[in-house]
């Protein structure tokens, strides 16, 4: 069974000047998969403005080593926390998407070739 990560960077005004988070470390350096899932999706507090996105370590979801929840500013600190989820290499490219999915990030669409006939015309 797969072991995962997960990690957090703190980010304040000054911190995203100078390039280097404030704070960064372990939420949990080995977990089950649920329990992954359940640690990548929190807040160091709940008082945050929301999830502001959600990306992965690659454009091809099914390649990507981790996954990025950025979380809203918060409200008495300003600061901003990142949490990662990083997926071991064992993980094959489908359940990396389903992992995706799981976090709440959105497949892109397909891009469908226009030259390609399409069934529903042939005959």
């Amino acid at each position: 069974m797969p072991v995962f990560v997960v990690t957090f960077e703190i980010w304040s005004h000054a911190a995203c000047a100078a390039g280097e988070p404030d704070d960064r470390g372990f939420v949990l350096e080995s977990a089950p998969l649920r329990e992954a899932i359940a640690a990548v999706k929190e807040t160091r507090t709940n008082q945050v403005d929301g999830v502001e996105s959600i990306s992965a370590s690659d454009s091809d979801i099914g390649a990507a080593h981790c996954l990025y929840i950025d979380n809203g500013m918060e409200f008495l600190t300003g600061d901003r926390e990142t949490r990662t989820l990083h997926i071991p290499e064992a993980v094959s490219a489908h359940s990396r998407r389903r992992i995706a999915r799981l976090i709440g990030m959105e497949a892109p669409s397909p891009i469908r070739d226009r030259s390609a006939p399409s069934l529903s015309k042939m005959p």
